[in-house]
C-alpha cells in the first residue's frame, strides 16, 4: 500500500503530459514550482518536483519589474534554456509572453516554434480563453503541447485593474468553466486556475478530464503550483492568502552574507586553512 505523501509515479523517468493524465486518473496531486535558472532547476528537479514551470513572473522575480507585461520573448527563452539544461525528470513548461500569441495567431505559432526550439522545452502555457482559441488551435496544430490558463490572467492586469479574487460573480464564473471546456476541447494537456473561489475551482475539476492545476483555487485541484521565490521567502512584498511560505531564505541570505563582510572587514576570511 502507498503511504500518504509517497508518489505512485516517483519512478518514472521523465513526466510528459500522458503522466501528467495518469496522475489526476489515478488521484495523485501534481506538485508544480517555478523556476527560472540552471541552479534552481537542478535541485527542484533532484527534490522530485513533477512539473517546472518557466512562469512570465521572472519579470517580477528576477529582473524587478512590478508586473509580468514587460518580458520579451528572447528574455524568456533565455531562461527556460538555463532551466532545460539542469532538468532530467521534470516536465517544463514555458510561459509564452504578453504580446506573443495575442490577436494574432501566426505569430503566436511563429513565437511558440522558437521557444520549442530554441529552449528545448516540453510544452508552452498561454492565459484566456475563447478569445485565444485561433492561437490555441494553430499552435496546436503544429504540434505543440498547450496548458491553458483561467482565472486571475496577470498578463491582462490593466484590463482588471486588480489582483482581487476573479470569478466570483456568477458571469464570470460561467464564462471560467466554458472557457475550461473550450480549452479542453481545442487540445490542452492541462489548465492552471488562479486566484479563483474554491468551490468553483472543485466544479471545474470534476467537470474537466485534464488536469487542473491551482493557485490559490483551493484544494480540490489535480495539483498546486506556486512561485518558488515566494514559497522559499526570499520575496517579503508579496503575501497572498494562498502562499505558504516553507523557508525564509531572505533572512538567512542577508544573515550569511552580514557574516562575510564582518569577516572580510576583520580579516578573520581567508584564514591559514583558506589559503594556498
Amino acid at each position: 500500500m502507498i503511504q500518504p505523501g509517497i508518489s505512485k509515479f516517483a519512478n518514472v523517468t521523465k513526466v510528459t503530459t500522458h503522466v501528467l493524465q495518469e496522475m489526476k486518473l489515478k488521484n495523485e496531486k501534481i506538485a508544480m514550482l517555478t523556476a527560472y535558472d540552471y541552479s534552481m532547476a537542478r535541485l527542484l528537479d533532484k527534490a522530485g518536483i513533477d512539473v517546472i514551470l518557466v512562469g512570465d513572473s521572472a519579470s517580477n522575480v528576477m529582473a524587478g519589474h512590478s508586473s509580468t507585461l514587460p518580458i520579451t520573448l528572447n528574455e524568456m527563452i533565455y531562461h527556460a534554456s538555463s532551466v532545460v539544461r539542469a532538468v532530467k525528470r521534470a516536465l517544463v513548461i514555458t510561459d509564452m509572453p504578453f504580446g506573443t500569441y495575442q490577436g494574432n495567431s501566426k505569430e503566436a505559432l511563429s513565437s511558440a516554434i522558437r521557444i520549442m526550439k530554441e529552449s528545448g522545452a516540453d510544452a508552452v502555457k498561454l492565459e484566456g480563453g475563447r478569445e485565444i482559441l485561433e492561437s490555441v488551435d494553430r499552435i496546436l496544430s503544429a504540434g505543440i503541447p498547450i496548458m491553458g490558463h483561467l482565472g486571475l490572467t496577470p498578463q491582462s492586469i490593466h484590463k482588471f485593474g486588480t489582483y482581487v479574487v476573479r470569478a466570483t460573480e456568477e458571469k464570470e464564473a460561467q464564462k471560467l468553466i466554458d472557457d475550461a471546456h473550450i480549452l479542453e476541447e481545442a487540445g490542452c494537456f492541462g489548465i492552471v486556475l488562479e486566484k479563483i473561489p474554491a468551490k468553483l475551482a472543485a466544479r471545474v475539476t470534476a467537470e474537466i478530464k485534464i488536469p487542473i492545476i491551482g493557485i490559490g483555487a483551493g484544494p480540490d485541484v489535480d495539483g498546486q503550483v506556486l512561485v518558488l521565490h515566494d514559497m522559499l521567502g526570499i520575496t517579503q512584498e508579496f503575501s497572498p492568502r494562498f502562499l505558504r511560505r516553507y523557508h525564509n531564505l531572505s533572512e538567512e541570505i542577508q544573515g550569511s552574507v552580514t557574516a562575510y563582510i564582518k569577516d572580510v572587514k576583520s580579516v578573520d576570511f581567508p584564514n591559514e586553512r583558506e589559503q594556498y
